[in-house]
């Protein structure tokens, strides 16, 4: 989880060279929204194996974790250097506005259109009827309701999904924009300090800590009664904060390809061979790496104008859910996740055009932006979220 000609976010105004090695992120010849894209189209792959029953030993995985899981890491690594650089230059209150601004419309509009269209859908497959959809525990209201601050607590809508291989959870994937909400807090909280704005010593501090919490999640989490939501909160974290990190050191060293494959290398050797804390560890190298294959990977012009990746994030789980409703979950791997992205490309076009630029424009108008430019790369998803403002 936008415009490259429009990518003011990456912190620069034109191409640059780097105080002692290499370039900053060229605002205008960059591919970060293809990059957010195939991220979440990523996500949507790794979903699909679990959606059709297949059982984990075949999951595609890394580390002890799916493939998913690391698109989302690299979603929220991409999101710290961009959102970071966003807070530099924005006062929190209009930093605060963009985020919600961006996140929020079409995080709302996902859960209109599961229980306006896809539960609905569900149930007359399931029934032959839409009798009784709206009072069937947990109702449909109650599933808005209970996900209407972003915090995921309920996934349920009726029996709609009681016989698909995955049953009862309509959308596996807005639990992490939560998580990326709480790191925009985080870090725009921070730059209220106005040398942690300038320096990069705070900002490393503060990465380097969220390392050392995650690697002693155990010893923290006996302060805290076992909080799920903070161990969550802790793993993603770190990404984050190592893609903010990038954003205070790239400055004085750039961007080459050298650093770039290598730090791709030792982020996948090391989650390979090292403990599970590792790939916290190594985020600042993932988020290195994603921000210099941005300069060497084209990108279709289409892309680089429209957004689409936080679409694509969002829906892809209901529409993947609903092709198992269909019976569709014998087509296997591949071939269900290439009929699930052809749908889900539908909705994420849909919500970008009808939901998420309008709403950009808006919060920019409030926020004395310029309106027209909608499209300035982040997501986060983009969870995440890349997402943009």
């Amino acid at each position: 989880m936008s415009s490259l000609r429009e990518a003011s976010l990456a912190g620069v105004s034109s191409p640059a060279r780097s105080k002692f090695f290499g370039t900053q992120l060229d605002p205008k010849n960059n591919s970060l929204n293809l990059i957010r894209l195939v991220l979440a189209s990523t996500v949507l792959f790794a979903h699909t194996y679990f959606i059709i029953g297949l059982p984990p030993e075949v999951q595609p995985a890394w580390g002890g974790q799916h493939l998913g899981a690391w698109a989302v890491a690299g979603f929220f690594a991409a999101s710290g250097y961009l959102i970071t650089a966003s807070r530099q230059r924005t006062r929190f209150a209009n930093f605060l506005l963009l985020r919600i601004g961006r996140i929020f419309p079409a995080f709302l509009a996902v859960l209109l259109v599961t229980v306006v269209l896809f539960g609905p859908v569900a149930h007359l497959v399931n029934h032959g009827t839409l009798v009784g959809y709206l009072r069937t525990p947990p109702s449909p209201l109650s599933y808005v309701f209970q996900n209407l601050f972003l915090e995921v607590r309920a996934y349920a809508i009726g029996d709609t999904l009681g016989s698909v291989p995955y049953p009862n959870v309509w959308n596996g994937s807005l639990w992490t924009l939560f998580y990326e909400f709480l790191c925009y807090m985080f870090v725009g909280v921070l730059l209220i300090w106005r040398r942690a704005r300038t320096s990069v010593w705070p900002i490393a501090i503060a990465f380097v800590l969220s390392v050392v919490v995650y690697a002693k999640i155990e010893f923290a989490l006996s302060f805290l009664d076992g909080n799920e939501s903070f161990r969550l909160l802790a793993m993603l974290l770190p990404y984050f904060l190592g893609g903010a990190l990038m954003r205070f050191v790239l400055p004085y060293f750039g961007l080459h390809w050298i650093p770039g494959v290598l730090s791709l290398a030792v982020v996948v050797i090391g989650i390979g061979n090292g403990p599970i804390w590792t790939a916290q560890l190594t985020a600042p190298l993932l988020a290195y790496g994603l921000l210099w294959l941005s300069t060497v990977v084209p990108q279709p012009s289409w892309i680089a104008r429209n957004d689409v990746s936080y679409g694509v994030y969002v829906y892809a789980f209901p529409v993947q859910q609903l092709l198992a409703v269909f019976g569709l979950a014998f087509l296997g791997p591949w071939a269900f996740s290439f009929a699930a992205l052809a749908v889900t490309a539908v909705f994420a076009v849909a919500s970008w055009y009808l939901v998420e630029r309008p709403a950009l424009r808006r919060t920019r108008v409030a926020t004395g932006r310029d309106a027209d430019r909608v499209s300035e790369p982040e997501t986060g998803l983009t969870p995440a979220e890349v997402r943009q403002g």
